[in-house]
């Protein structure tokens, strides 16, 4: 029976770590241990999970996600190296079903599941990001060609084997994306488990919403597309997604154009109507779960973050041409930049470099 270690990477993560390691402490299938990674919190996490009664490492400071999960995983002894979020909280079989997919079926090497439909802060912004969130993984192909670092689990060993996750990123972003493209190109199975759930406790606003959504989200991964030359019909990639981009851009061209040239209102009516119809599904989950009103409020939101994401795509493209490119080696080398802040639990001072290959074991 395969063993878990959960790995928590926080910083400043003080109001949600204690309900999120209360709700591990309640699972049905205890881990064998939980490791906190604390990256240079200002506001007593670290104590928090020390208080807790958990395993806790620090890095040298501000290193990033990506670079905590590793530390975690280098000090990790299950089988299954589970990545929570410190603003979650499993629900009691989340663990038991992580498990359970990993004994049942030895193909799988990754996993991850989703967000659940009743998120914990009650914001308007909250409810809908975090419901998005729900929808698209719940929707999304079982068989995986990506990652999720919110709430996913790895064999250690495959984990390890391909280099960990990379620490370019120093920021959360799509450092799991990426991860799970090399897990695929290695030839390796994820699986989306839309029964793996957890709550998701993060309080959204609007402008930290559209902030993230390009700063964290579309401009990276526009690099990571181009890089890999990999855009899967799947997720926010699918191509319904796609195409429901170029409907609401091309109705914000006609509507911008109509005072120019004097054509027909329904020339931007049109495409957005299309585009709606095309996301209707979601949008009837949204009535059906938050009533009309929520809608209302939601769908220029929604069809917003298609118009702002595919604007960040372009310059993206744009910024690739004339700079990504232009740097030479392969940016996402996560092997050539071994972790520097393995830490020692309980004692800050006591800084152990260890790569994280060192530790590679053999396929099983």
């Amino acid at each position: 029976m395969p063993t878990l270690s959960v790995i928590i990477p926080v910083l400043n993560g003080a109001k949600f770590l204690p309900k999120c390691l209360e709700c591990l402490r309640q699972s049905t299938t205890p881990a064998v241990e939980c490791i906190v990674v604390d990256d240079g919190s200002s506001d007593g996490s670290a104590a928090i999970a020390e208080a807790a009664g958990v395993k806790v490492l620090r890095t040298r400071g501000h290193a990033g996600p990506a670079s905590g999960r590793n530390q975690g995983v280098a000090h990790a002894s299950g089988d299954i190296v589970v990545f929570l979020d410190a603003d979650v909280c499993v629900r009691p079989d989340t663990l038991a079903r992580i498990r359970s997919r990993f004994e049942n079926d030895p193909s799988i090497d990754a996993l991850f599941g989703s967000y659940d439909d009743e998120p914990g802060d009650p914001g308007f912004v909250s409810q809908y990001k975090n419901l998005l969130h729900h929808y698209v993984h719940q929707s999304g192909h079982t068989e995986a060609v990506t990652f999720w670092s919110g709430c996913g689990a790895v064999r250690r060993a495959v984990f390890q084997a391909a280099g960990g996750f990379d620490q370019w990123y120093t920021r959360p972003s799509t450092e799991d994306v990426e991860l799970g493209y090399r897990l695929r190109n290695a030839g390796r199975r994820i699986v989306l488990d839309p029964h793996i759930q957890v709550k998701h406790l993060k309080r959204w606003g609007l402008v930290e919403l559209v902030r993230c959504d390009i700063v964290s989200r579309a401009l990276p991964w526009t690099r990571l597309i181009l890089q890999s030359s990999r855009l899967p019909n799947d997720l926010n990639l699918a191509v319904s997604q796609r195409l429901t981009a170029i409907l609401v851009v091309a109705s914000a061209i006609f509507a911008l154009i109509n005072p120019v040239i004097g054509i027909s209102p329904a020339w931007a009516l049109l495409p957005l109507a299309a585009a709606i119809w095309l996301n209707r599904k979601f949008y009837l989950f949204l009535a059906a779960k938050r009533g009309w009103f929520f809608l209302a409020g939601a769908l220029p939101l929604h069809l917003a973050y298609y118009l702002y994401s595919t604007l960040a795509f372009a310059v993206g493209v744009f910024m690739h041409v004339l700079v990504w490119r232009r740097q030479t080696g392969r940016i996402h080398s996560p092997a050539a930049r071994p972790s520097e802040s393995v830490g020692w639990s309980g004692n800050p001072d006591v800084i152990v470099p260890q790569a994280l290959d060192q530790r590679v074991e053999p396929d099983e």
